[in-house]
């Protein structure tokens, strides 16, 4: 392999999230973290070259955005996902969030709601609520082996004449599922013929494992494709979280003037110099080191069940179909939200994303990261199994 992924990296006093809150998020900093959803990886060299190498250029006033930007994420989402996006249907946006804020605000009126599906990606429920607007949730069932399914009668229940968008995780955070061109092609119809828009966060796309595939949602339907405003990102797949740099595809005509108007008039879809450079390097470079990092996490999850099955069998992965974040099933322990907690942290001196704060389903659950080393993960679940 041309990239060490077990060299281990000392990010303490960097301003690093996962490790530099751990006192505030947590109450102690003596944990380990394998919580927030980045990589403990370095960064790609072929991105911090293209930054280091603008950086000789020492002056940072406006700039204009690169026109090879488009074509670079056309291109790359063609090639991995057969989308074939035209350039006008894309723009910046200062991060997933904020679009999700953005659209929240173009599209949804104050007395309006917006549906998620948990257990998710806890932001879902929070910046919808923040933005003073009901959210209404249709809870994922779960289903044999630990995953998860689109409940579609009680979606039908809870959606009445109010719900005006839904907040897709696609690939799903935080149990790691593609969802199927069945599933999205149902969903497009159930969105379409009641009027509601559909954000598809597609931010782990680009991390499919174990020979599953990414499906964008846009591109199972015409119906799909009306609906939708997908969210994407090269930062999860080549650890740039700290570089804002994402991107919204919208083919739908009336929806991309409402929201780019609005995004452009705000100034939200104008990138800062550094988002344009990582992204180019990341999608026209980046290809070697995907692979190479897809092999490396599956491995990782692995060694996380096997480990499990050996020592731990109170706790079961389930094996996610895209991203680094594996959902433990912690049911078999036998304890109460606030005893599991105290196992993790106090105990087992570890910092994971406790499941119930993604909402309804995930109770006894806890969301481990594993895009770290190996030995970081050894070093983890070895704590784990002496305090249990």
């Amino acid at each position: 392999m041309a990239y060490d992924f077990d060299k281990i990296i000392d990010r303490k006093g960097t301003g690093a999230l996962k490790y530099d809150v751990l006192k505030e998020r947590y109450g102690r900093d003596d944990l380990l973290p394998l919580w927030v959803a980045d990589l403990d990886f370095e960064t790609p060299d072929f991105i911090t070259d293209a930054l280091r190498k603008r950086l000789e250029h020492s002056l940072f006033g406006y700039t204009v955005t690169p026109k090879e930007l488009w074509s670079t994420i056309t291109k790359w989402v063609e090639d991995h996902h057969g989308w074939k996006v035209r350039e006008d249907w894309i723009t910046f946006i200062p991060g997933v969030m904020k679009g999700v804020g953005s659209v929240v605000n173009v599209f949804v009126k104050p007395d309006e709601k917006v549906i998620i599906q948990p257990p998710v990606y806890y932001p879902f429920r929070l910046t919808p609520q923040g933005n003073e607007r009901e959210v209404v949730f249709n809870p994922l069932k779960r289903v044999e082996g630990g995953s998860y399914e689109i409940d579609f009668e009680n979606l039908a229940s809870v959606a009445d004449d109010k719900c005006r968008l839904l907040i897709l995780s696609n690939p799903h955070n935080p149990a790691g599922i593609c969802w199927s061109r069945e599933t999205l092609i149902r969903l497009a119809d159930f969105c379409y013929e009641r009027n509601i828009i559909v954000i598809s966060d597609e931010i782990h796309c680009d991390l499919a494992l174990f020979g599953n595939t990414h499906i964008p949602f846009a591109t199972v339907s015409d119906k799909a494709a009306e609906i939708s405003i997908t969210f994407g990102a090269p930062s999860k797949t080549f650890n740039t979280a700290g570089i804002v740099n994402s991107y919204a595809i919208v083919p739908n005509d009336t929806l991309r003037r409402r929201l780019f108007k609005w995004l452009d008039a705000n100034e939200f879809s104008e990138p800062p110099l550094f988002s344009t450079i990582a992204i180019i390097a990341a999608f026209q470079n980046g290809e070697p080191w995907r692979r190479e990092l897809i092999s490396y996490i599956e491995e990782n999850i692995r060694f996380v069940e096997d480990y499990l099955n050996k020592y731990i069998p109170g706790i079961k992965a389930i094996r996610p179909q895209a991203t680094f974040l594996v959902w433990l099933d912690c049911r078999g322990l036998h304890l109460d939200h606030d005893a599991l907690i105290d196992l993790f942290v106090n105990k087992a001196r570890l910092a994971l994303n406790d499941g119930e704060m993604f909402g309804k389903g995930g109770e006894g659950y806890m969301r481990l990261n594993v895009g770290a080393p190996r030995a970081l993960l050894k070093k983890a679940l070895d704590q784990l199994r002496d305090s249990i």
